[in-house]
């Protein structure tokens, strides 16, 4: 695969990608020339930035454990599905958002500017949205309010309903796509994704990164969330072998899961895209 056209700016994922955490997301090992190209771009004077499905933590808290395990993204340039849901909620007005995730999901969309209640708050049996989100201690009874609010009304909203993502233990299952199952297997309501794929997160990116969607090179592991994201936005797929998916599955690809190109790890990345 030779790509027809030069990115301008990247969005790289982390896991699989940029680096491979445990199953419990505390630690973290840097993939194979991740720093050296991340590097390179800068050099280059190339914008990019990283955006994660994982919703668990904020970028302030996130970012410097990827640099301390030797991976050098700034603060300001990782972002979260928390970061994108912040802008949809408050867009459409949303004022109280149940949020069946970890205390640190909610304390980003507070951070910016969203209010929030979460399971055993007296504000949550009013909450006019349902946020789910990285949530490892989700009880039946956190589902059955969820229910309960989306029955009534209340928008439904998830960081992800990706099933799994890639990690030092393999593949590791996502607990927002087994909630959203959960809630809309009962309510018959599906989620809105605001992380990858969706067309919210690939609208972000590019306004982030100051460009047309078109000149965006998203780079990922994941069929089903970058290079689908990639191919719906009209971006530049770039798939990495790294992570969950082989050069194998990747060949086999229906087309909108298709990348315009294959490269093993981010270190080959700067090369394969002519832009050394």
């Amino acid at each position: 695969m030779t790509l027809t056209r030069r990115p301008k700016g990247f969005m790289f994922d982390l896991d699989g990608t940029l680096i491979l955490s445990d199953r419990k997301l505390g630690g973290y090992t840097p993939i194979a020339g991740a720093a050296e190209a991340l590097g390179e771009l800068d050099r280059l004077g190339i914008p990019w930035l990283a955006l994660t499905n994982g919703s668990a933590y904020p970028a302030s808290v996130q970012a410097p454990r990827l640099r301390a395990a030797g991976v050098p993204v700034p603060d300001e340039k990782l972002f979260t599905p928390n970061s994108v849901a912040a802008g949809v909620m408050l867009a459409r007005g949303l004022s109280n958002v149940l949020v069946l995730g970890t205390v640190g999901v909610a304390e980003a969309l507070t951070e910016l500017g969203v209010t929030c209640s979460m399971p055993g708050d007296a504000a949550a049996s009013h909450a006019n949205a349902v946020y789910v989100a990285w949530h490892p201690d989700c009880v039946m009874d956190h589902i059955h309010l969820a229910c309960e609010r989306v029955l009534d009304g209340a928008a439904l909203l998830s960081a992800s309903d990706v099933p799994y993502f890639a990690t030092k233990e393999g593949r590791s299952f996502g607990y927002s796509c087994a909630i959203n199952g959960a809630i809309a297997r009962v309510t018959g309501v599906e989620p809105e994704p605001t992380g990858k794929p969706s067309s919210h997160a690939m609208t972000f990116v590019a306004e982030q990164l100051g460009l047309a969607q078109e000149d965006v090179g998203v780079v990922g592991d994941d069929a089903t969330a970058e290079i689908l994201m990639a191919r719906q936005g009209g971006a530049i797929g770039i798939a990495v072998t790294s992570g969950a998916t082989s050069a194998e599955q990747w060949a086999a690809q229906p087309p909108e899961k298709t990348p315009h190109l294959v490269i093993g790890t981010i270190g080959e990345l700067v090369a394969a895209c002519g832009l050394g």
